[in-house]
C-alpha cells in the first residue's frame, strides 16, 4: 500500500501543542509533548498503556487542564480561553470516544437529533430529520434509526458514535480507540471509514490507538509517545524500518 500523502502540504497548521506537560500527583504523564496537525491531514499516535495518548486529547479540548503548555487549535491558546469561548471552540471539534458514549435510554435518530438541537437549536424539524438520513447514510446504517443502543452490535455502535461527532460538521475529530474490541472485518470497516470522512469533508484527525492495522490505514503521519514525550515521528514504512528497536516492536 502506498503512503497517503496530503494534497497541499503546506496547508494551515490546524492544532500546535507546545511543551505540555500533565502530572497527577507524583505521577508525571506528560513531560513535554509537542505535536502540530495541518488541515486536512490525519495523525496517529501510537503508545503503551499509561503513556498518555488519551490524556493528550482530552487537554485538547479542555476536558483535563495540562499543568503547563500551549494548546493552540484553530489560532488560539486554549488554555487561556474562559468557558463560553472553549465551548465555542469545542463546538467545532468531534471527539469519538471508545465505547461511542450513545444514550442507551433514546433511539438512534433521538441520540442524533439531541445532539444536533444542543448546537443547532434553530434548525426546523424537517432539517434535522435531513440531517440526521444523511449523516446515517455517511456512516452506512440508515436502517438503524429507530433502533435502541442495546440492539446494535459494537460495530454498529462505533458508526452511530462517529454519526453523531459528524451530525455537527466538525473541523476536528479526535478518535479514542476507534477500533478497540472489534473484530478485524469490522475494526478495517471502521478505518476505512475514518479514512473516507477525512477525504469527503477535508477533516483534521488525532487517531489514537492501539491497532497497527487501522494506524497503517487511516494515517498521513504516525507519532509514538514515550516516557511523556514523542519519541518518534514518521510514516508508517519509516517507523517500520527505525533502528529503535522499541519503536519497530509496534510493527511486530
Amino acid at each position: 500500500m502506498k503512503e497517503k500523502k496530503l494534497e497541499n502540504p503546506i496547508r494551515q497548521t490546524i492544532i500546535e501543542i507546545k511543551n505540555l506537560r500533565k502530572s497527577f500527583g507524583d505521577n508525571d504523564v506528560l513531560k513535554g509533548v509537542n505535536l502540530s496537525v495541518k488541515k486536512g491531514e490525519d495523525l496517529v499516535i501510537l503508545g503503551r498503556s499509561g503513556s498518555g495518548k488519551s490524556i493528550t486529547i482530552k487537554c485538547l479540548v479542555g476536558l483535563i487542564r495540562p499543568d503547563e503548555g500551549e494548546i493552540n487549535v484553530f489560532g488560539t491558546d486554549i488554555t487561556k480561553l474562559n468557558n463560553k469561548d472553549l465551548n465555542e471552540t469545542r463546538a467545532r471539534i468531534g471527539f469519538l470516544f471508545q465505547n461511542g458514549a450513545l444514550y442507551d435510554s433514546m433511539t438512534v435518530r433521538q441520540n442524533l437529533a439531541f445532539t444536533l438541537k444542543r448546537h443547532s437549536g434553530f434548525l426546523k424539524s424537517d432539517e434535522i430529520e435531513e440531517a440526521i438520513i444523511e449523516v446515517l447514510q455517511n456512516v452506512g446504517l440508515e436502517e438503524a434509526i429507530n433502533k435502541m443502543p442495546a440492539e446494535l452490535s459494537g460495530g454498529m455502535r462505533k458508526r452511530i458514535g462517529l454519526a453523531r461527532t459528524l451530525i455537527v460538521k466538525p473541523e476536528i475529530i479526535l478518535y479514542d480507540e476507534p477500533t478497540s474490541g472489534l473484530d478485524a472485518i469490522t475494526s478495517r470497516e471502521i478505518s476505512g471509514l475514518i479514512l473516507s470522512i477525512q477525504k469527503k469533508h477535508d477533516t483534521s484527525s488525532i487517531i489514537i490507538t492501539h491497532d497497527m492495522a487501522c494506524a497503517k490505514l487511516t494515517r498521513n503521519r504516525i507519532m509514538i509517545l514515550k516516557d511523556g514525550v514523542i519519541h518518534a515521528e514518521g510514516s508508517y514504512s519509516e517507523l517500520e524500518k527505525s533502528k529503535d528497536k522499541w519503536v519497530r516492536s509496534f510493527f511486530i
